[in-house]
């Protein structure tokens, strides 16, 4: 993935994990509170730019790298390692694909096994026969138009923000679509491989 990305900007810390699969990213932001000395000094080495935010700001160092990237770049944006770490920052890693300064993007958070993204109006769902997808509502009730390829399909429903009906429906097709005619969802793809 890593040598088919247009650029990779790390957010702060995130370098570490550049760093031990030694792949210099083309800029690191953040307050770099997060920056071992061996790995700072790699990626001065590198004459990889750092752009340093102050400790105290109101933005996370994923906030500032997404808007950044953003900023600089037209392709879809994926952010790899954003569910680590803490349960609120994890939480807030989800909501920044909301963020309204990325109105419009593809964002998609991604581990070994998950992938997540909102879904505004229609996506398309790759996966494999069995892979567990779950449609949640952010912010508000959302009207699904329809389903294809899922074991259990929406038609013309409702999924209520808070409930937690549109959890762990099923891939039936390597490629399902999802067609919303109101509200935001967030669309989670896990591998059946997992094993959870």
């Amino acid at each position: 993935m890593l040598s088919a990305a247009t650029a990779v900007v790390a957010a702060d810390g995130g370098a570490r994990h550049l760093w031990r699969l030694d792949h210099l990213p083309n800029v690191v932001i953040g307050d770099m509170d997060s920056l071992p000395r061996p790995v700072r000094e790699w990626l001065e080495a590198g004459n990889v730019p750092l752009i340093v935010h102050p400790h105290l700001k109101d933005e996370t160092d994923l906030e500032l790298a997404l808007l950044h990237a953003a900023e600089q770049y037209d392709d879809d944006l994926v952010v790899i390692g954003g569910f680590g770490g803490r349960f609120d920052q994890t939480l807030a890693n989800i909501m920044l694909l909301a963020h309204p300064h990325l109105d419009g993007r593809r964002i998609e958070l991604q581990t070994q096994y998950e992938r997540a993204w909102l879904v505004r109006d229609f996506t398309e769902i790759q996966g494999a026969v069995g892979d567990t997808v779950s449609l949640i509502p952010l912010g508000g009730d959302v009207l699904v138009a329809s389903t294809h390829g899922l074991q259990w399909p929406l038609d013309d429903e409702w999924l209520v923000f808070g409930p937690a009906r549109g959890v762990s429906n099923v891939l039936t097709a390597p490629l399902a679509t999802v067609e919303v005619a109101s509200g935001t969802l967030l669309c989670l793809l896990t591998a059946q491989s997992w094993g959870r």
